[in-house]
């Protein structure tokens, strides 16, 4: 097995942090990993003592280089950065050195078997120029799932990519945005999604996503993403206490991995049960009293900018 490097993104929450390096070292393969945790520096007053308390922390964790981890690099950010500019910045520095890298965001929490099935994932997928990524993480979807499966869809939320794939990157939102005019319906996975709109709403200025940026660059290229059948992450951010999450916990709770993904040889295509699976928890999630009303004020935003008959 290769093992890739792993990158941390973290900001101005130390317990969250602690709870995704605390599950990391769960993981056998940690002790063989490169661990590279970056640290953005604060946006106002408000977040100085969080950034302060999250590098007093991640600098305990360096104490752990060459015990858990085999190597463990920390780069502070002297200024805010922000999560797209930082996550874009510190992934392309290691995927020119290492060829891939495996990205972990300080709400996660990971299941003992993540780096394991990232590497492996890495390692067989290589060369196969089809996939353009691996996903960590599951919905809490209704329906049983198969070992491993592909999407055109790509959920961030515990990821690994090759060069190949990151260098497909396409930050013009508005360019992505005329390409995918005629595609929103699949890009919006059945239009369950609000995707299609987050992107128009980023080259507004209006957020700060590097994940839409990078699921439309895929999407256009016709790359798939590969899954477990069991999740191997578990979101611990949207708990009401991240900049771009509001409080969502029960709804993204899921049941984490407790054993390997075997990695079969299955087909390089979508998996349309799975797909109308993730369509359905979207509308699920989405109907939701609190997200209903969000998303019908965001769907009036956007036919209001844009003129769009979105649906």
């Amino acid at each position: 097995m290769t093992y890739a490097p792993i990158a941390l993104f973290t900001y101005n929450r130390a317990d969250h942090t602690q709870k995704a390096v605390g599950s990391l070292l769960q993981n056998e393969e940690a002790k063989y990993s490169e661990l590279f945790i970056f640290s953005d520096g604060a946006k106002n007053d408000k977040a100085v003592e969080g950034v302060k308390k999250n590098r007093e922390y991640i600098h305990e964790v360096k104490k752990l280089e060459g015990i858990a981890f085999k190597t463990v690099t920390i780069i502070e950010r002297e200024k805010n950065w922000g999560l797209a500019k930082s996550l874009i910045a510190g992934i392309t520095e290691l995927i020119d050195k290492y060829g891939r890298v495996i990205v972990v965001e300080d709400d996660l929490i990971l299941s003992p078997y993540f780096l394991q099935f990232m590497n492996n994932a890495l390692d067989k997928y290589e060369w196969d120029d089809r996939v353009g990524a691996v996903s960590a993480y599951l919905n809490p979807i209704d329906c049983k799932a198969p070992e491993t499966f592909f999407l055109r869809y790509f959920a961030c939320w515990g990821w690994a990519v090759w060069k190949r794939s990151w260098n497909l990157l396409n930050t013009d939102s508005r360019e992505l945005l005329r390409q995918l005019r005629w595609k929103k319906r699949d890009f919006d996975i059945d239009n369950s999604g609000p995707f299609y709109g987050l992107l128009y709403c980023q080259k507004l200025g209006l957020v700060d996503s590097w994940a839409v940026l990078f699921y439309a660059s895929l999407f256009l290229k016709n790359k798939y993403v590969l899954y477990p059948g069991i999740s191997c992450a578990q979101i611990g951010g949207v708990d009401g206490s991240g900049t771009h999450s509001g409080n969502n916990q029960d709804m993204f709770n899921v049941t984490m991995s407790n054993r390997s993904i075997c990695l079969d040889d299955i087909p390089v295509m979508e998996d349309r049960v799975m797909y109308d699976a993730f369509a359905r928890f979207n509308s699920k999630w989405l109907h939701q009293p609190v997200m209903r009303k969000r998303f019908e004020l965001f769907k009036s935003f956007v036919r209001r900018v844009i003129g769009l008959d979105y649906k």
